[in-house]
């Protein structure tokens, strides 16, 4: 549980800094010169924008700890590869979509929910086969000295 939280406390400002850099790329991809700290119908929602800026920063955070913390599934020797990952993709999948929806990063229509689920299905998908494929590497390369020292 100490592992858990201290990752959370580590993730939490992650979770800020990507949310920031995401906002510098939507500004710039926007290309008129403006900043955009938030989705302006947040700024509706939050009736300013001091506090849709709060509200996503917290957000943010929460974010962050959440796939930060949960990480330590990786580390469950017990559980199969497969539920695993399904473990983490539903974890990170329950706190993403909520910050999502109420931070207005996406549409809120049934279409703009299939997008995203869509969006985030691919992303992992690919975050998680570049990481095996890593890790398949690196266990290839112990075998593979393991082997040698077993031949001499």
């Amino acid at each position: 549980m100490k592992k858990i939280i201290k990752r959370c406390l580590i993730g939490a400002p992650i979770g800020l800094a990507i949310s920031i850099v995401i906002t510098i790329l939507h500004s710039y991809a926007a290309g008129d010169g403006s900043y955009y700290a938030v989705v302006p119908a947040l700024i509706g929602d939050c009736g300013s924008e001091i506090n849709a800026v709060t509200l996503q920063a917290a957000v943010s955070m929460l974010y962050g700890a959440a796939w930060a913390g949960a990480s330590a599934i990786w580390e469950n020797e017990g559980w199969s590869l497969m539920r695993m990952t399904v473990t983490h993709l539903l974890v990170c999948a329950a706190a993403t979509f909520p910050a999502a929806f109420f931070l207005r990063w996406m549409e809120r229509s049934a279409k703009g929910v299939l997008l995203y689920f869509g969006m985030f299905a691919v992303i992992y998908a690919i975050i998680w086969i570049s990481q095996y494929g890593a890790m398949k590497k690196k266990i290839d390369a112990i075998n593979s000295k393991i082997s040698e020292r077993a031949e001499n």
